[in-house]
């Protein structure tokens, strides 16, 4: 199979990149408008940047030209949570991609306890293992859609003690979600090792 990406729709070159980049890590983000209303919903275009300032990068899609409450969100506000969904929480967290209406509360809906952050406005997820406390450091529209890529800058971080071995998060304890394509998702529950050179 060879393929010119730029000969795909938009479509098609969507489903073709989330079956190839796999798995993707999910930043399960709560965050608030003007307003004060809660948002939580799930994004698999999620990685790391760098570890001085901590930062985390998450891109977050529109719907027909307008942002995402997320996107929008961020944008206005310019804080999140960023937090790691775990096996026993992936059904929570997809009921919170669900498109509902900016005054829809997610955690309601997904039957989630929110906490107060100790930094930024947005709530935390009680149940989850790590939860990110971030506020914005660069925004950037990327492509021709566009999608909103986000640069979020750490400044709490939140770690189950239950979860922690040898002061760091364990990854089979963890069973972090990862993403794949259609309706897919895989865990960290059996991790395997191989020494670097």
């Amino acid at each position: 199979m060879l393929i010119d990406p730029a000969a795909l729709s938009g479509g098609d070159a969507y489903q073709m990149m989330i079956a190839c980049v796999i798995p993707r890590p999910i930043a399960w983000a709560s965050t608030v408008d003007a307003d004060g209303n809660v948002n939580l919903a799930p994004f698999s275009f999620f990685g790391g940047v760098t570890t001085r300032p901590m930062t985390v990068m998450v891109s977050v899609g529109r719907r027909a030209g307008v942002p995402k409450d997320t996107g929008a969100n961020l944008l206005a506000t310019k804080e999140a949570v960023v937090h790691i969904a775990t096996r026993p929480l992936a059904e929570a967290m997809v009921a919170t991609s669900t498109e509902a209406e900016p005054d829809v509360d997610e955690f309601e809906l997904a039957g989630l306890t929110p906490v107060p952050s100790d930094v930024v406005r947005p709530p935390r997820v009680a149940e989850a293992a790590i939860a990110m406390e971030t506020k914005l450091a660069h925004h950037m529209e990327v492509g021709d859609a566009p999608v909103d890529m986000f640069l979020l800058e750490v400044v709490r971080l939140h770690v189950d003690d239950a979860f922690v071995v040898d002061g760091l998060p364990d990854p089979a304890k963890l069973q972090a979600v990862g993403r794949l394509s259609g309706a897919h998702y895989c865990d960290t529950a059996a991790p395997f090792s191989v020494s670097r050179p």
